[in-house]
């Protein structure tokens, strides 16, 4: 089949859109493998003229140490409990939100219609407002400075919930009462049933649910104070203080918080689009 000038031409403007979108990562790469004071001379190189690892080394394994140079801040560590706290929130999220959002959709219940509009007056709230009433919550419990102080905020999101709720609302009921006259229990429905024709969107969930764990900089920044819990996060801002003007060495350390979040997407990429272009189950 022929191509057209409007395909080619409409090829053309994707790639350029793409290159574009992907410059800012190939820039931050770059910038990590070049040599120190190399991105700061005019006009600043966008390739490395002597590509090095000596950025990583440094921030991965010479900051044992507070004097020569390097930072008293680990980041091995902090990576460590990023990927931790990411994970059980993620996990944790997925098995209060998803359950939740086929209650609201599918079982009928007291209070149902009260517990829905005050989750969607909560939607609207912006989550700084409850910042300080959460923390000195979590203060009267003891849960300031501990991980379960920073999972507590975000494992049951407002926003999973009605996700859920949504894409639950547009499978068949004729579906689950053939079920439940089978004999199946709604936890069976739930996750025999439901769980497989939602899988699009649980992917996209976790994905998002990790995204924004994995990111989080004012929580834990709040909510922690011994240095040996900081995040990956907190921990490179704390570098930052200290190598301001290190611009080669702070690169390195957003690849190395860029990487793990291209990687969870590219692992779910295939359920996430398939739940963005089907547009949900269809009855």
């Amino acid at each position: 089949m022929a191509v057209t000038g409007r395909q080619l031409l409409r090829t053309a403007l994707v790639a350029a859109l793409a290159l574009v979108t992907a410059a800012p990562l190939l820039w931050m790469v770059n910038v990590s493998l070049m040599a120190k004071g190399s991105a700061a001379s005019f006009p600043p190189p966008f390739w490395p003229a002597h590509p090095t690892l000596a950025n990583y080394r440094e921030l991965l394994f010479d900051n044992h140490n507070a004097g020569g140079g390097t930072t008293s801040y680990k980041i091995i560590p902090a990576f460590v409990n990023s990927a931790a706290l990411a994970g059980l929130a993620t996990l944790i999220g997925l098995g209060l939100t998803v359950p939740a959002g086929y209650a609201f959709a599918k079982l009928r219940f007291t209070g149902r219609a009260r517990l829905l509009q005050g989750l969607l007056a909560l939607a609207v709230v912006p989550a700084q407002v409850a910042m300080l009433p959460l923390f000195l919550m979590l203060q009267s419990v003891g849960l300031v400075n501990s991980y379960a102080g920073v999972l507590a905020p975000g494992i049951a999101g407002v926003y999973g919930v009605l996700l859920v709720r949504q894409a639950a609302l547009a499978i068949p009921d004729e579906m689950l009462d053939a079920a439940r006259i089978d004999g199946a229990s709604e936890w069976q429905i739930l996750t025999r049933i439901m769980l497989p024709l939602l899988r699009p969107v649980v992917a996209t969930l976790a994905l998002f649910t990790f995204l924004a764990s994995w990111s989080d900089f004012l929580w834990p920044l709040i909510a922690i104070t011994d240095q040996k819990l900081y995040t990956l996060p907190v921990a490179l801002a704390a570098i930052s203080r200290e190598h301001g003007g290190d611009t080669e060495l702070m690169m390195a350390g957003a690849v190395i918080t860029t990487a793990p979040v291209l990687l969870v997407f590219v692992a779910l990429q295939r359920h996430y689009f398939s739940g963005m272009l089907g547009g949900g189950v269809k009855g």
